[in-house]
């Protein structure tokens, strides 16, 4: 079996072109590269060409930044952008909640256990409900309250320890807070967000009780990038799990909690590992 601690990831776009395929397996079998995952998908209506490739270098003297400049040469005719992410690498992330702590600790166990290829450096809560549980992972907790009036202040904070954590991913984990304009566009492609997902839609308190006296058969959950619109961000993945006339309210609570955890840790899952591009509303994501 082969280590997959020694596969390089390289994603590109560009327009589409003849040749698109083409010109990033050639080149890494010049580059004495063996392709083990390769995924394309070319947006006909847009014009627009994607690919992800897995790759291990046969070269023991592999140089990434040489490797990379040879690239640039051969892709500039395609107006092609690409990025190179090295083996085993982990994202630095920092987490955003509240009081529920489902999807922390779900997040935290795969952290724990090396499920995720993340490096979580700091918790923030509007709430300091979560701070033994951030203390005994040994995450730095930040207990940053807010109302409507102290809201600029407390997003200048929390921005403060994104950047001071070098986080490039921002986890929403049930973080019960709307994020300003401002903030969105800040983190425009790097914060994901988790909520339940219900139909017909069910919105205000109580969703779930809501959907129950209807009679859903369906719940799920819906993980998205976030943007200006309220849980309307650029879709990543969902979840789904059917119900019955048996479920009552708690169980249909317990049971979103489940797929909230399961979707959200699968949509961060395929953020690192560079499986999603964002395409203007849309994403286009390649699968496992």
């Amino acid at each position: 079996m082969q280590d997959k601690n020694n596969r390089w990831i390289m994603t590109a776009q560009c327009p589409s072109r003849l040749g698109t395929v083409d010109v990033v397996t050639r080149f890494l079998k010049e580059q004495r590269c063996y392709i083990t995952e390769q995924h394309s998908f070319d947006d006909e209506p847009s014009g627009r060409f994607f690919i992800r490739t897995e790759f291990r270098p046969e070269a023991h003297d592999f140089d990434a930044n040489a490797f990379q400049a040879a690239f640039a040469e051969r892709a500039d005719e395609f107006e092609m952008s690409s990025e190179l992410t090295t083996p085993g690498r982990r994202m630095p992330v920092v987490i955003m909640v509240s009081k529920a702590d489902h999807c922390l600790n779900d997040l935290l166990y795969r952290y724990r256990t090396g499920q995720l290829p993340i490096d979580i450096r700091a918790i923030v809560s509007n709430h300091p409900d979560l701070a033994s549980l951030s203390e005994w992972h040994g995450i730095p907790y930040y207990h940053l309250p807010i109302t409507a009036d102290t809201k600029p202040e407390q997003e200048a904070q929390v921005w403060r320890v994104i950047e001071e954590s070098g986080a490039e991913l921002v986890i929403l984990a049930r973080y019960m807070q709307v994020l300003s304009s401002e903030m969105c566009a800040r983190l425009s492609g790097r914060a994901i967000n988790i909520h339940h997902s219900l139909l017909p839609g069910f919105k205000g308190a109580r969703p779930y009780h809501q959907a129950y006296d209807k009679g859903v058969k369906l719940v799920g959950a819906t993980a998205h990038y976030i943007n200006e619109d309220l849980d309307e961000g650029p879709i990543i993945t969902q979840g789904v799990e059917a119900v019955s006339h048996a479920d009552y309210p708690e169980d249909l609570v317990a049971k979103g909690r489940d797929i909230e955890c399961l979707t959200l840790a699968r949509a961060v899952a395929l953020h690192v590992e560079r499986r999603v591009f964002l395409h203007a509303s849309r994403t286009v994501v390649f699968e496992r």
